[in-house]
């Protein structure tokens, strides 16, 4: 079997509804955009297919396949992923190919494997669970009252954790934080995301209050620029560390925040860290040091993720909304299921009527629907 036709097209995706902020500093939820879709076809007849949800995706995915990967690719055995992902690092060691467009290829090819097998991809990783717990993760509300209301709504709706994104602000955050905990008792899990906004003083300030609240996990306080700033947070802090979300360099990165011993947790996702290629490594990775490799987003992708990883906690369920919706998806016991058909589970386009958008796209999130 060959890759006889390399395709890209645009596909309009509605925004957010209704819209939602993240920290300062941070663009908030997606626009009505137009983003990118990549198909690969084959001799046999059988298509893999994937999508870059980004804003400005669709001409970045369609300039790059044009000049740059349509050749790499025509007449390649679609099944030889391993030799395909090694050459995407090195058809241009200076430039280099940004990560989702790495993990845009390597996630057409293992749908292309999944439809050619029969079998879904999290079956074909090696299959782990086929249902897993999803924590509530929010966007960034208005107020502490407002917080507190959203974490009550998810307890009631049945998620079994709760991640809060909050203002970017040390100490707003670190009074947040310390609130939630009064609010919904010592037992109930909650992590929190610093989304970068930090710098190392800072960040300890807010992990101080985060280890005597006793949260299960502090991700990307930093910048991930500096393992030696987290080396040197994780001296300082008790709370465990969540790390390697945005590093660059897929395993390799995440190999030395190891090493630096920051990381008890560290994340991975096929976007961020190459496909599911590259988000298996870091899985197998953390695994041999006895981490655990937490799945980024609210996708079809990470639905995947977490059901093939052995050494990962949760499904990460977005909440962007108060009135709190649950994912569809997510059972009222808190519990995502395995996707069941073969492949990602996209639809291999180009043309999505209106009603297929809607199974594409949440319209909570703007994402692609896990």
């Amino acid at each position: 079997m060959r890759i006889n036709k390399v395709e890209t097209f645009s596909v309009f995706a509605p925004g957010a509804n209704p819209p939602f902020i993240w920290r300062d500093g941070l663009r908030g939820s997606p626009p009505d955009r137009e983003v990118g879709v990549l198909r690969l076809r084959t001799d046999e007849g059988v298509d893999g297919v994937a999508i870059a949800p980004r804003r400005g995706s669709a001409p970045i995915v369609a300039d790059v396949v044009e000049h740059v990967l349509r050749e790499e690719l025509i007449g390649a055995d679609p099944l030889q992923r391993e030799r395909l992902w090694h050459r995407m690092w090195e058809i241009d060691r200076t430039e280099e190919l940004p990560l989702w467009l790495i993990g845009l290829v390597d996630t057409a090819l293992w749908d292309l494997a999944g439809r050619y097998y029969g079998a879904p991809t999290w079956e074909l990783l090696g299959g782990f669970r086929r249902e897993i717990p999803a924590y509530a993760s929010t966007s960034t509300f208005s107020s502490i009252p407002e917080f507190l209301d959203v974490a009550t709504q998810c307890i009631e709706l049945g998620y079994p954790a709760l991640k809060l994104h909050a203002w970017g602000d040390a100490r707003r955050d670190a009074e947040l934080c310390t609130a939630v905990r009064e609010h919904v008792g010592d037992a109930y899990p909650l992590m929190f995301d610093g989304s970068a906004g930090f710098d190392l003083p800072d960040a300890v300030y807010v992990g101080d209050a985060l280890s005597a609240a006793n949260y299960l996990w502090y991700e990307e306080p930093i910048r991930e620029f500096s393992i030696t700033s987290y080396k040197w947070l994780a001296e300082r802090v008790k709370v465990p560390l969540n790390v390697g979300e945005t590093s660059d360099g897929v395993h390799m990165n995440t190999g030395d925040f190891i090493a630096s011993g920051c990381a008890t947790y560290v994340r991975t996702s096929t976007e961020l860290r190459g496909g599911f290629t590259g988000a298996m490594r870091i899985a197998h990775l953390a695994d041999s040091y006895r981490l655990r490799a937490e799945p980024h987003g609210p996708t079809m992708y990470a639905r995947h993720l977490a059901m093939a990883i052995s050494n990962c906690t949760y499904y990460e369920s977005l909440v962007t909304s108060n009135p709190v919706q649950r994912e569809l998806g997510v059972g009222a016991n808190g519990m995502v299921s395995a996707p069941l058909g073969p492949g990602v589970g996209l639809e291999p386009g180009p043309h999505y009527p209106d009603e297929l958008l809607q199974y594409v796209f949440d319209p909570a999130t703007g994402e692609v629907r896990g």
